[in-house]
């Protein structure tokens, strides 16, 4: 192990052991004891009560100062009522995390928690019971921890399901790409395991945890050329709020049934997200019926005072909040200010009872309120089940299912381990334990870094780092001499969260110009075409290796998590048959000429605005949406039953595009709930991997128009499937769609429309056309 091996591995027991040492009791505090004659005959103690009355009882019973002090993140006990503290920020993007204030690690009790992948490299498996699975583990390991004592609160305010619009966003990372209907159903999957729903939907009662949806809405700017999220004003019209930037949330409301929405940092259109009413209260809670909460981005109240001035004092800025639906404040602001904005008349105290209803059920939905958590259905889970060997298995299995084959020149991969008599492995992400596992993380179960997993798969293994990240130290000669003295060479490049992160956007597309540099002396140093590995979250302007003969197979990786070494020797060796499909573009460096601040997602050829996303996007990128190799090849065909046409009633009128009269479009809104259910599409895909290897295989489905012409995506994907094959064999992929959900376009002023006459599904390089006729 080399000197960075040893450094990144003392880091690791450091951020174990830095883990706060919390005094833990045997049960979690809880309300309604029945033990308690001085609370068990209270109304909201009453589990055969609805939940709308036992809110109210206990509302009925808060003094006013008691309410305001319930509308911040951590709440205080009521110790009169019974009713313990409340801690609502706790972090579960890709495992329950040390971010937040709710969750308290032990290094004696319970150390870690299962570290699952990135999200973004989760979504490249386009598997969506895959993505229900973590959520569903996550909560089990939530519950855990809440019944060990050592979580005050089951609200998480994850996932992220911003779109990835530009590739520079250091948050991209976070989200399950660039597409809006990938980044919905990643939603609806992920909310109902983290929920405890069945993968269809079905609630069985209690929520084993809460979800929240983040961050509402168009917010994917951090920090970029001066410009600050907390000031950002997102200018983004009516058609690319609709059927870009809504999508994932309302999927997440309205299919996964999440209980809270977070407004985000930025204004849009003039407005700070947590102080916009027909955002939150008319959008989110009366369009979409969120049921659950609005919970703030973590001081986002403050800013609407402090950072934007839209509010002229701290005042006026929590009473915008509370009247546009701000239910839960992350910070101090409500409890401080709220009292005041009572006494001028800027809110009322109805305003303060709505908030601490919605709160206050759901803490009873999740069961916090019943008696001891620890008699609940989900009360009797151990701490055993935290980082469990079925929890281990899976980040393997998601690492391995989203990672990405880039090139594979004359089938460089898989190798042979019988061949491989000795192996070089340079590269700073090598040995680095925290690259491997991407922000939001909480301390893993284990790490096996990609040098630990080749070392026990060839004993002839040698290391050098090469470089660090940065690219500001190096030692090339070093990584030289080794790549020339070994049969084979692996890399292991890219970023980490020195580049790309929370409040920090990059600035380029390519590897800093160091990495190039020890790339390219290593792969011409080499004896054999070598094999690079990409470490990243975000997406990178690699055509240099791309183009490079020396460098035979290139693989991304992701963040891959606490496995991302076991996952990526698997591959590399052959154990695993790539089928990671990338989930958001991959552009060239001239892109950054676009700033980041536009948030057009259409092209415009006038000006040489490029358009943003595989959607929109008119230039060459390096590597499309949805691009990913196998060591299988597959071919795909629309089978005989797939629908051909579409028959609208005559009795319905289409609308003429206004400078377009051979285009007609039948507004959706107009055509009805009734209507569009009977205009339903059947796609049956025949799918064959030729060999010669097994594998998990991601089947994309896309639609496209005859033209692009107002404002049309060049395609866009409408649903996918993963299918596990066997070599050589064959199998029907059926696909149930919508004519008005998946064949619709947005126009200019957002309402939706079906177009008269042809469209084209897609899979692969097949083509399908469905006809529209009245």
């Amino acid at each position: 192990m080399g000197t960075r091996g040893l450094i990144f591995s003392s880091a690791l027991v450091l951020l174990l052991l830095a883990q706060p040492v919390s005094v833990v009791s045997a049960s979690p505090p809880f309300a309604c004891d029945p033990a308690s004659p001085s609370t068990r005959n209270y109304g909201f103690c009453q589990t055969t009560l609805p939940i709308d009355k036992r809110v109210n009882d206990l509302i009925s019973r808060l003094t006013l100062e008691e309410k305001i002090q319930q509308l911040d993140d951590e709440t205080p006990a009521i110790p009169r009522l019974g009713v313990p503290k409340y801690y609502w920020w706790s972090e579960a993007l890709h495992g329950v995390s040390s971010w937040g204030h709710g969750i308290h690690f032990d290094p004696l009790t319970i150390p870690g928690a299962t570290s699952f992948p990135q999200v973004i490299l989760t979504a490249a498996s386009f598997d969506q019971y895959l993505w229900y699975r973590i959520g569903q583990a996550i909560a089990v390991e939530a519950r855990a921890l809440y019944n060990a004592g050592h979580a005050d609160g089951l609200t998480f305010w994850s996932p992220n399901v911003n779109i990835f619009r530009d590739p520079r966003w250091g948050r991209g990372q976070e989200t399950p790409g660039e597409d809006p209907t990938t980044a919905s159903k990643y939603a609806v999957a992920f909310v109902r395991g983290l929920q405890g729903d069945s993968p269809t939907g079905e609630r069985p009662g209690q929520l084993m945890a809460s979800a929240c949806c983040k961050h509402f809405t168009a917010y994917d700017l951090d920090r970029w050329n001066g410009t600050l999220r907390y000031t950002f004003d997102a200018r983004v019209t009516a058609q690319d709020m609709e059927d870009t930037f809504q999508p994932p949330f309302r999927g997440c409301v309205q299919e996964g049934r999440g209980t809270c929405v977070m407004c985000s940092y930025n204004r849009v259109n003039g407005v700070p997200t947590c102080a916009d009413y027909n955002l939150l209260t008319e959008q989110a809670k009366n369009a979409w019926g969120l049921d659950g909460y609005i919970a703030s981005d973590c001081a986002a109240v403050d800013f609407i005072y402090g950072a934007t001035h839209y509010a002229k004092t701290l005042e006026e800025a929590v009473s915008y909040a509370l009247k546009a639906g701000v239910d839960v404040n992350c910070g101090k602001a409500m409890s401080q200010h709220v009292g005041d904005a009572i006494k001028n008349g800027n809110v009322s105290e109805s305003d303060v009872d709505r908030a601490l209803f919605n709160g206050f059920s759901l803490r009873m939905k999740l069961g916090l309120f019943n008696g001891d958590p620890q008699k609940l259905p989900s009360g009797d889970i151990p701490p055993s089940q935290v980082c469990s060997t079925e929890h281990k298995n899976l980040a393997l299995e998601a690492a391995q299912a989203g990672i990405v084959l880039l090139k594979n020149i004359g089938n460089t991969l898989p190798l042979a381990r019988s061949n491989v008599t000795s192996l070089g492995v340079i590269g700073p992400n090598s040995n680095a334990p925290p690259s491997l596992l991407g922000n939001y993380n909480g301390p893993p179960c284990e790490v096996i870094t990609p040098l630990d997993a080749l070392q026990r798969s060839i004993n002839n293994t040698r290391f050098a780092i090469g470089c660090n990240v940065p690219g500001n130290v190096s030692d090339i000669p070093e990584a030289v001499q080794l790549a020339s003295s070994v049969d084979y060479v692996i890399m292991f490049m890219g970023l980490d969260q020195d580049q790309e992160r929370e409040d920090l956007d990059r600035t380029d597309l390519v590897l800093p110009e160091t990495q190039q540099t020890l790339i390219s002396k290593v792969a011409e140093a080499a004896k054999k075409p070598i094999i690079l590995v990409l470490i990243s979250g975000g997406p990178l302007d690699i055509t240099f290796a791309k183009d490079d003969p020396r460098i035979g197979a290139i693989l991304w990786a992701g963040f891959p998590g606490e496995a991302g070494g076991s996952a990526i020797s698997s591959i590399i060796f052959g154990d695993h048959n790539p089928g990671g499909k990338l989930p958001v573009t991959w552009y060239p460096q001239e892109f950054t000429k676009v700033p980041m601040t536009d948030m057009r997602m259409r092209a415009d050829p006038a000006t040489g605005y490029p358009g943003r996303t595989y959607r929109f996007y008119n230039g060459k990128p390096v590597y499309q949406f949805g691009y990913g190799l196998s060591y299988s090849s597959h071919s795909y065909e629309f089978a005989a039953g797939t629908t051909t046409s579409i028959y609208l009633n005559n009795s319905l009128s289409p609308r003429a595009h206004p400078n377009d009269p051979n285009t007609l479009s039948y507004d959706i809104a107009s055509l009805g709930f009734n209507t569009c259910g009977e205009l339903k599409i059947s796609a049956t895909v025949g799918v064959k991997n030729h060999g010669p290897m097994a594998g998990r295989h991601p089947v994309l489905l896309f639609s496209r128009w005859p033209s692009t012409e107002h404002g049309r995506p060049a395609k866009q994907l409408v649903d996918f499937q993963s299918v596990h094959l066997e070599a050589g064999e064959s199998t029907k992929v059926e696909f149930s769609l919508s004519a008005c959900e998946h064949l619709s376009r947005v126009t200019d002023d957002g309402r939706r429309v079906l177009d008269k006459g042809s469209h084209f599904l897609i899979v692969g390089d097949e083509e399908h056309e469905i006809s529209i006729i009245a």
